[in-house]
C-alpha cells in the first residue's frame, strides 16, 4: 500500500475525472450545466476539492512581442473534502454562471476563428498530482449583439477573425481582464475606404457598450476612428443597424481622420460617451488603461493553450 501510495504521488494509479456538459452551447448571462464524474483509482484518495473555471484564450503584449495564455474568467468549487474510494464511482452534478462579459466563440453554429473558449476542471487530490478535464464550450451572441453582427454582413464587410486582448478598456464599466475584437474587412461599397473594422462589446443585463474601431486609409488622410456608444438591448433589437453604421462609416470618409484617434459620425442613439480617451493614432490599445502584466490571472504557458485546443482555428464556416 505505502508503494501504491507512492506511484500515487506521481500520478500513477491515481483517480480519474471526466467533465460531461448537458449544455454545450449558451450566451452571456446564461449558464452551463452537466456533471463531474470521477473514478477511484487503485487506492483510497483524499480529495481536497473539486473546482470548475471557464477559460480563454488571451493575447498578451509584452517587450513588442505578443504570445497566447489561458485565463480564467469565473470559477466555482463543486465539492470540499471528501474521500473517493478504491475504484469508486462518483457523479457531482453543477451549474456555473456565465458572466455577461463572456467572449463570442461561434455564430449560427460556427466556430468563430481564433476563439478558444472552454471549462477547466480540477480536481485537487491531497498528497498526489492534480488531475484536470478541459471542455470546449460554444458562446453563442445575445440577440443584440448578433443584430450589430449582421448588420456588417449587410453592408458588405466578411468576417476576418476574433481575438481576446488582455487589458481594461478607459472609461468602460468593464469586469473581466480582457476584453474581445471582432474584426471584419470591406468587400463591397467600403473597399478601398476602410481597411478593417474591430466591434467590441461589453453587456450587462441591462444593455451593451460597443467600441467601433475602423481602420480609415481612403482620401488625403488615414488613421483609427473610435465610435463608442451604450445601447440597451431592447433598443439594440429596434434599432436599424445597417443604416446607423452606414452613416458612421461614410463620415469617417466625409470628413476624414486626422492622426487617428479622432471620431466622426457616432451614432446618436441611446447614451453615448464622447471621451473615449484614444490619442495618437495608437489604435484600440490607446483606450486600454493598462498593459497586460498582472492584468490576467490564471495564465498557463502558451504551448500548453496550443495542446489543450488544437485546431480550433482551422474551424469556420462561409461567413463567420
Amino acid at each position: 500500500m505505502v508503494f501504491k501510495r507512492m506511484l500515487g504521488a506521481f500520478g500513477v494509479g491515481a483517480p480519474s475525472v471526466d467533465t460531461v456538459l448537458s449544455t454545450p452551447r449558451t450566451r452571456p448571462g446564461g449558464t452551463l450545466e452537466g456533471e463531474v464524474r470521477l473514478k477511484g483509482g487503485d487506492f483510497d484518495a483524499e480529495i481536497e476539492h473539486v473546482t470548475l473555471g471557464l477559460v480563454a484564450r488571451v493575447e498578451i503584449e509584452h517587450g513588442g512581442g505578443e504570445s497566447a495564455g489561458l485565463s480564467e474568467f469565473g470559477s466555482v468549487r463543486v465539492s470540499g473534502p471528501f474521500t473517493l474510494r478504491k475504484g469508486e464511482d462518483r457523479t457531482i452534478d453543477f451549474r456555473i454562471p456565465v458572466p455577461w462579459e463572456a467572449p463570442i466563440s461561434e455564430i449560427a453554429g460556427q466556430p468563430l476563428r481564433g476563439m478558444a473558449v472552454g471549462v477547466r476542471t480540477e480536481l485537487a487530490i491531497a498528497k498526489a498530482v492534480d488531475k484536470g478535464d478541459l471542455d470546449m464550450v460554444a458562446v453563442e451572441p445575445l440577440p443584440s449583439q448578433l443584430r450589430i453582427l449582421e448588420s456588417f454582413l449587410q453592408l458588405g464587410f466578411a468576417f476576418k477573425s476574433a481575438d481576446l486582448e488582455a487589458g481594461h478598456l478607459y472609461g468602460v464599466a468593464q469586469e473581466l481582464p480582457f476584453y474581445q475584437e471582432i474584426e471584419f474587412y470591406p468587400t463591397g461599397h467600403y473597399a478601398g475606404r476602410v481597411r478593417e473594422v474591430e466591434v467590441t462589446f461589453v453587456a450587462n443585463p441591462g444593455g451593451l457598450e460597443v467600441v467601433l474601431e475602423a481602420d480609415k486609409r481612403a482620401g488625403h488622410y488615414s488613421g483609427d476612428a473610435i465610435g463608442r456608444f451604450t445601447i440597451s438591448h431592447d433598443d439594440a433589437l429596434r434599432t436599424d443597424w445597417a443604416g446607423e453604421l452606414g452613416r458612421w462609416l461614410d463620415g469617417l470618409t466625409q470628413y476624414g481622420v486626422h492622426g487617428g484617434g479622432h471620431h466622426y459620425g457616432e451614432p446618436h442613439y441611446g447614451h453615448h460617451d464622447d471621451h473615449h480617451g484614444h490619442h495618437g493614432g495608437a489604435g484600440m490599445g490607446a483606450v486600454v488603461a493598462a498593459g497586460a502584466a498582472g492584468v490576467v490571472g490564471g495564465l498557463v504557458a502558451g504551448e500548453i493553450v496550443e495542446e489543450i485546443f488544437e485546431g480550433d482555428e482551422e474551424e469556420g464556416g462561409d461567413d463567420w
